[in-house]
């Protein structure tokens, strides 16, 4: 790595690499009045349609980085929210919702977070159609949406041309990255935290200043004024400023806020165009697994679950779950895992598991009482039996307890994970009814698929985004 360039050469480079850069991200004057247009529409479409059926919503809004601008020129979707009264009920707010959704937009899609809403088209724009509840106090909502009109209050009485510029170029900086997107499969930034931290920072090298030097965990609250109950492994710390109980940045995991970290020193010393052209990453096909794991001398081991019908959104969270349960069992049993990853496609969730070695040891040492305790009789009548499976033993070891070692059942890392399932807790909606759904291969012998494939590249293409190859 060359060394970086002198701090006033830095700064220039990087003055002319964001103008470039902003140049391509920005979206055209024309194209920023067409979607306000859009936007003033929408919210007048589904007035009519709300009166037409003497509908109860109390409002309709565009929010999001479509009402502000801060949205990338190859990026929108616009974010249409119908607001009920609290006191409606869910069974009338889905069926009103999704009522006035079909309505205004062609082509709509029913999807799925906590309650349906629908996906469509208006007048060449992708839309999402969300029903929630028009709250008075945005410390206690009903839904996770109804905070969006405080959030969108907030952030346009504070917002400028200035800052909505750097907002995007934040964003295609942390794209680039792989951490923009607050959902539970990229456990990455939301918009919303993005531009909280541009208002905080002021730009963006603002904020990767302040970031170069941060340490996990980031507390950005005030001392005494951090939200409650902090799960132990958060990454960043940053108060809703309309809802002080909320962590902003509850999506976003130590790995992807400590890539920042590194990245922001990396681009503050060498900036140069690439921090903002996102890379491609293929899935890795078997056979270059096979290969690089010829070099590691390890193994793999793959596990095929069915998928249950669940939105990402609550899906990854089990299957993280699942991943980590099947790698600490087979600690547990005596393999060295050297790691683990998983991805899901729409038939089956892929978990893929590397052994430093595809069998364990025959030997099971076995741990007994110290001689004086009642019950070394127990252990030595179990051990002496004529059809005990012991390699060696009873014996006492130099610390004077009593051990046994035996000969173990399942050796081969796939028979124990296979033994394992029917005790391991893998998330409620993943844990099949009958283990016999799981299919456990080495990798040579498991079918191919792209889920495998991204879990594969997850697992053993591990580097520095910046570093990837193009």
């Amino acid at each position: 790595m060359t060394d970086g360039a002198r701090p006033g050469e830095a700064a220039a480079e990087a003055d002319r690499v964001e103008s470039e850069v902003a140049r391509r991200i920005d979206p055209t004057p024309d194209f920023l009045e067409r979607v306000a247009k859009v936007r003033v529409e929408l919210v007048r479409r589904v007035g009519e349609a709300a009166r037409a059926r003497s509908s109860p919503i109390v409002r309709a809004l565009v929010a999001g980085s479509a009402a502000r601008g801060t949205f990338l020129s190859d990026r929108l979707d616009v974010d249409l929210f119908m607001l009920f009264p609290p006191d409606l009920s869910r069974d009338r707010l889905r069926e009103e919702g999704l009522a006035l959704g079909r309505a205004v937009l062609s082509n709509p899609e029913t999807r799925y977070a906590e309650h349906p809403y629908l996906r469509g088209e208006f007048e060449g724009f992708r839309v999402d159609a969300v029903p929630g509840f028009a709250i008075s106090d945005p410390s206690k909502p009903l839904s996770p949406v109804d905070r969006t009109p405080f959030h969108q209050e907030y952030l346009t009485h504070r917002e400028n041309d200035t800052i909505v510029a750097q907002v995007r170029l934040a964003k295609q900086f942390l794209r680039t990255l792989g951490v923009y997107g607050s959902e539970a499969r990229t456990e990455g930034f939301s918009g919303y935290l993005v531009e909280l931290l541009v208002l905080e920072f002021g730009s963006l090298r603002g904020l990767l200043r302040a970031a170069r030097s941060w340490r996990l965990p980031v507390r950005l609250a005030p001392p005494g004024k951090e939200p409650p109950r902090l799960p132990a492994d958060v990454a960043l710390i940053l108060a809703d400023p309309v809802d002080p109980h909320r962590n902003v940045a509850s999506a976003l995991s130590r790995r992807n806020l400590a890539t920042v970290i590194l990245a922001a020193g990396e681009y503050l010393e060498r900036p140069t165009s690439t921090w903002f052209e996102p890379r491609a990453r293929s899935p890795m096909s078997r056979a270059e697994a096979l290969e690089r794991l010829a070099k590691r001398a390890s193994h793999i081991t793959v596990v095929r679950l069915p998928r249950p019908d669940l939105v990402d959104d609550t899906l990854y969270p089990q299957v993280r779950k699942a991943e980590r349960a099947f790698a600490e069992e087979l600690q547990r049993s005596d393999f060295e895992v050297l790691g683990s990853a998983s991805a899901a496609e729409p038939e089956r969730v892929v978990v893929v598991l590397e052994v430093a070695h595809s069998h364990r040891s025959a030997v099971r040492p076995q741990d007994g009482p110290p001689p004086g305790l009642d019950r070394v009789g127990h252990f030595l009548g179990k051990w002496t039996a004529s059809d005990a499976p012991v390699l060696q033993g009873p014996y006492v070891r130099p610390d004077g307890n009593l051990a046994v070692e035996t000969l173990r059942a399942e050796r081969d890392a796939e028979a124990v994970v296979r033994s394992i399932l029917p005790r391991l807790a893998l998330g409620k909606d993943l844990t099949p009814d009958d283990p016999g759904r799981v299919e456990v291969h080495p990798l040579a012998g498991a079918p191919d698929s792209p889920a495998l494939g991204d879990a594969l590249r997850e697992l053993l293409g591990k580097t520095l985004p910046w570093l990837a190859p193009r």
